[in-house]
This record gives structure tokens, sequence and C-alpha cells, in this order.
């Protein structure tokens, strides 16, 4: 028996194929009757509908690409199966890339995802300067990322979180403080981080002393790193770290060092992902909204996707969770 046609299914319910276009993709207002109807009639002849037809009819595809550095990470991971259970409840699906922010890599994702003619992009790599962002009218939001003036970005407030960091840090004592971050010349909200732990700093009198922790590096290149802020400031006593990954392999290191946290060393780490904070649940640290950034940048998406105005900004608020680090 030949699989039943959108022909069938439209004599069936006694309607147009256009009608029962209509109301399997959703659009345009149909009265309740009609729309069960060709339900009832899709139910009986068991039809499937075909998605290049459906395509062709909407000129959708229904899914939307998503580019991040790596879903390893718990932060990315997390985030992504967020976008991905909200853009599923909204009749999406998702392909993902891994950039591992290089350039070249996320270029190539980025025409593959074209090439499917993906309805929009969520982005959260950090390369900004990618022609292919600049010369598309695809919808595209980033998270967390700048990317250039036409690309709305969804971020958490990280200045009021890295000033929560440090403060707490202060507070509970410590005076030699150590910040880690990314490269000082990628231009991205997190850098506001740096910034807050430098303000609060001077404001104390006290010497702001940041070390460079790649995102892309290896555990033995971080290992390296965080040694020498051992080696080189003795009297550490407190540290603020860009992530909880990073957090947690200072902790690690600075046993082998003699230090205990936290009555020799105090650490905040930054994201407060689920994962982490099932597995170390001790590590004091700043809490990201990612279910909130990922509803947030999906709205944003949604709207650009239908021709609506967006805004080109959104901030939201940080938690602090208190553990037993600092």
């Amino acid at each position: 028996m030949q699989n039943p046609k959108l022909d069938d299914v439209a004599e069936l319910a006694g309607v147009s194929k256009t009608t029962v276009s209509r109301v399997l993709n959703n659009r345009g207002y149909l009265s309740e009757k009609t729309v069960k109807k060709v339900r009832d009639a899709v139910k009986t002849l068991n039809y499937q509908p075909n998605d290049v037809a459906r395509q062709l009819f909407s000129k959708e595809t229904k899914l939307i690409g998503l580019i991040f550095p790596t879903i390893a990470n718990p932060f990315f991971g997390q985030l992504a199966y967020q976008l991905e259970t909200q853009l599923f409840n909204r009749g999406y699906k998702v392909l993902i890339g891994n950039s591992k922010n290089d350039p070249e890599k996320e270029v190539s994702y980025l025409r593959k995802l074209m090439a499917n003619q993906v309805d929009g992009l969520i982005v959260g790599a950090h390369n900004e300067d990618i022609e292919e962002y600049h010369n598309t009218n695809l919808p595209i939001v980033a998270i967390d990322r700048i990317m250039n003036g036409d690309i709305p970005v969804v971020s958490s407030d990280n200045y009021k979180g890295g000033k929560m960091a440090t403060e707490l840090l202060l507070e509970h004592g410590a005076t030699s403080i150590v910040h880690t971050n990314g490269p000082y010349d990628l231009e991205t909200p997190a850098r506001d981080r740096r910034r807050a732990y430098e303000q609060i700093m001077s404001e104390h009198g006290l010497p702001a002393v940041t070390y460079t922790i790649d995102f892309n590096w290896t555990e033995v290149e971080k290992t390296k790193v965080i040694k020498g802020i051992f080696e080189d400031l003795k009297r550490v006593d407190g540290i603020f770290a860009s992530n909880d990954t990073d957090a947690s392999l200072i902790i690690k290191i600075a046993r082998e060092y003699g230090k205990r946290v936290p009555e020799d060393l105090l650490v905040v780490g930054y994201d407060g992902t689920d994962v982490v904070r099932l597995f170390k649940p001790e590590l004091t640290t700043i809490v990201q909204p990612i279910e909130l950034m990922a509803n947030t940048a999906v709205d944003i998406l949604m709207k650009k996707i239908e021709g609506k105005e967006t805004p080109m900004q959104v901030v939201l608020p940080v938690q602090l969770y208190k553990g037993e680090t600092a």
C-alpha cells in the first residue's frame, strides 16, 4: 500500500490541499472544526508530513543552529540543553557545532548551517570578526559574546558578579587576592568580571593581579599557570576564578602546595552549573541564570525570525551561592 499523500488527507477531510498545509504548519486562522477534520484525517490515514513539502510551503526549515566553543564545558553543556528544550517546545530542532574558538572551524560550521537553511542561529563562540556574521540576513542572537553591532547579546550581570565575588573574599579577610580570566584582548561581557575585580581592589588600596587562563587550554597548560600563582605569590590568600572548572583545579593544586581551603586560601568560582554544584557542592560560586538566559535568547530569536523589533542587549541578574570555600 502506498503512503498516503496530501491529496488523500484533503479528500478525506473535505478541504483543499492548502487548508491541510495550513493546519500542518499552524499558519493563519482556521476554525476548530476545520482543524479537527484535518487532524482526524491525518490520524486515520497515518499520514506523515513530507518535510521538504512543509519547507516549500512555509519557507521555514524549523531548524536552529547552535555554535558554542564546546558543550563539554558544564556551562555550555547546560546552556545547550536548555536551548534545545526551549526550541523543541516551540517546534524546532537544533544542529550543534563545537567551534573550540577556532575561527576556521567556526566559519566551516557557519557555512554548513547556512547550507542547511536554518531559520536562525544562537552563538556562544568568541570569534567576532567573521565575515559571514556581517553579511547575512539570518536571524542571530549571541549569548555572553559580542559579535557585531547588529547581533543582540544576552548575558548575565558580569560586573555585579565580579563585584560580589571580590567583596566576599575581602569581607572574609583575604588581602592578597588573585583573579583568573581569559585573554584581555578578547572583548566579551565576561571581561566585566575583571573590571569589577580591579575596581574593588583599587577602592581598598590593594594590588589587582590577574593571571590569564585561556578557555581552550588543556588541563596541563592551566596547571602550569596555576602553579605559577602559588610559586610567584607565596602569600596569596584569595582567588576569584573566572569559572567553576578552573576553581576546582585551583583547589586541587592548592593542596599540593600545602594550602588548606578555606583555612589558608579562599576560592570563589563562577557559573554555578547544576553538574558542578552536584559534584562539588562545597564550592562558593557566582550563579548565572542559565535557564533564563536560554529562554531570553530563544524569545529574542523568535522575534527576529518574525521580523519584530528586539533589544540589542539584555543583562540578567546573578546570585551568590555560599559554599564552604569562601
